[in-house]
């Protein structure tokens, strides 16, 4: 903060009115940064030790009853009334909890019958014992990951009419085919490689740890030669399906994206404690389910423009300002992190009673998700006419609550910077008004990166770039299958099976929505 205050060798200049005035400016100034620290204090005791949930519980939506009508807002004059028959009755059940049956629904069985002895078959009466019922019941049995060596014996056949004749030439030797390998000439079986990328990517276990259970049982493999094996088939077999589903990505109405940090220790031109970025982009509603990650070595804008390079429609993102540069977009902007911002203002002020304002702030952005869920199973023609009768006031109210509050708000505060955010952001903020497909928050981009960040958190870091890249691409068809209902580690096995024996034309029948794939593939066939 600039002192404001003259100088001794200055003070001479002034009255003591002014340095009265400058003192007194310089003071208040100092009064609203502490109360700013003091808030902030609060905030971040919150976030560590108090619950990080952001959810208000729906009987607190009080503020509509004092400063909007809502039956005026959701009146429909015109509408016909509905037949007592025609009335739908909502009820929320408790989840019937499952049998031992139903939860072993699937699974292969082993049979295994107990049998009295045969000495206690007779009775002590001297007659013999017969089976009156059996009782049955079940458990859970697990078999730890297996290991077994493949031979491949392939025939080298001949003539021996030729070789006794010297007509070798005419009947050269013939080798029996085999399919094709994963990893030409490497020891990596496609359940090999699908079972270490599903350990890393799914589980987040890192190599080193992996390298130490195979140790145990008795496989004496490198964490190079594990990361070798991820490295050389995401380059070479699901780079093709990450293009593919890129493809269909960009012919989507919508598409929705966040962005987090990787490090990568050796960046060329960056230090190693440097952070590089991986970018996420996925579908939205009403599309086929599509996650990619783009690893990129900064956060710049050039690399969404780069990456969304001729698409067209809506483009749901966070407010972050570099996704501006991406030109021929409807930018649609999330009222989660709008809500964020009034929650913590609650919350650094050190409780809902302490800053009524923000608490105002919260509730507006609280009736607009309250409307959402209560269209949640609604097409998209409907919820779009539903947004236009009874989302659209709402937005109005608190365009014009922000204004009023905003001209007497301090701008530093908390409940300052949610204001601003809004006012901001409000044309990207409103745009799900425009499309009834539209989600109003960035929520499920935030869905989609957590898994890489929650694997972050265990492998800390990627050693050289090429290896991020691996892992962005690897991510993106692992996250696309499991939103697709796949498993992924058969599902990767199943494309390291078939994918060095297939063209570039024939792509599409691997792709996780497609119907040719096997049922061992699918979580629920």
């Amino acid at each position: 903060m600039k002192n404001t205050l003259a100088t001794p060798q200055n003070i001479k200049e002034y009255s003591w009115q002014e340095r009265a005035l400058r003192a007194e400016a310089l003071l208040d100034e100092t009064q609203k940064r502490l109360q700013y620290l003091e808030a902030q204090v609060r905030l971040l005791t919150t976030k560590r030790f108090g619950a990080s949930s952001e959810k208000t519980p729906s009987n607190q939506l009080s503020l509509f009853d004092d400063v909007f009508n809502e039956a005026e807002a959701t009146a429909e004059p015109f509408a016909p009334e509905p037949d007592l028959s025609e009335v739908k009755v909502t009820s929320y059940k408790r989840k019937k909890k499952r049998t031992r049956e139903e939860l072993f629904e699937g699974l292969p069985e082993n049979i295994i019958h107990h049998h009295l002895p045969k000495e206690e078959m007779v009775c002590s009466c001297g007659h013999p014992r017969h089976v009156i019922r059996q009782e049955t019941s079940r458990e859970l049995r697990i078999v730890p990951a297996q290991f077994w060596v493949d031979v491949h014996i392939q025939d080298v056949c001949g003539c021996r009419h030729c070789e006794q004749h010297g007509d070798i030439e005419k009947s050269p030797v013939v080798t029996a085919p085999r399919p094709a390998r994963a990893i030409p000439h490497g020891i990596g079986s496609p359940s090999a490689v699908a079972y270490v990328m599903e350990q890393k990517y799914v589980m987040g276990t890192p190599l080193y740890r992996l390298e130490k259970q195979w140790e145990r049982q008795g496989i004496p493999l490198s964490r190079q030669t594990m990361a070798n094996w991820i490295v050389y088939c995401a380059e070479r077999w699901l780079a093709p399906i990450y293009d593919r589903l890129k493809t269909h990505l960009l012919q989507q109405i919508i598409v929705m994206a966040d962005e987090t940090t990787v490090q990568v220790l050796q960046e060329p031109g960056k230090k190693a404690q440097s952070s590089s970025y991986m970018w996420l982009y996925r579908t939205g509603r009403d599309a086929p389910k599509i996650v990619l990650y783009d690893y990129q070595s900064s956060r710049g804008k050039e690399h969404p423009k780069k990456f969304l390079e001729g698409f067209t429609g809506f483009l749901c993102t966070d407010g972050y300002q570099g996704y501006n540069s991406v030109e021929g977009v409807t930018h649609v902007g999330c009222w989660s992190h709008a809500r964020r911002y009034f929650d913590e203002a609650v919350k650094a002020s050190g409780g809902k009673g302490k800053n009524p304002k923000a608490k105002e702030g919260l509730d507006f952005c609280n009736r607009l998700f309250h409307l959402e869920r209560k269209w949640r199973e609604l097409t998209p023609e409907e919820r779009h006419q539903k947004r236009l009768l009874e989302s659209k006031p709402v937005l109005e109210a608190f365009l014009a609550w922000l204004e009023v509050t905003n001209a007497y708000c301090v701008p530093k505060s908390h409940l300052g910077k949610a204001i601003t955010y809004c006012l901001n952001q409000w044309q990207p903020l409103t745009a799900f008004l425009l499309d009834g497909r539209l989600y109003i928050d960035n929520n499920s981009s935030e869905r989609s990166i957590k898994p890489y960040v929650i694997a972050r958190k265990n492998f800390l870091f990627c050693i050289t770039p090429k290896g991020a890249s691996a892992s962005a691409i690897t991510f993106s068809i692992i996250e696309t299958a499991k939103e697709n209902g796949l498993k992924p580690f058969e599902y990767l096995e199943y494309l390291f099976t078939h994918l060095p024996s297939t063209t570039s034309q024939e792509l599409d029948q691997y792709m996780p929505w497609s119907k040719t794939l096997p049922d061992n593939c699918r979580s629920n066939p």
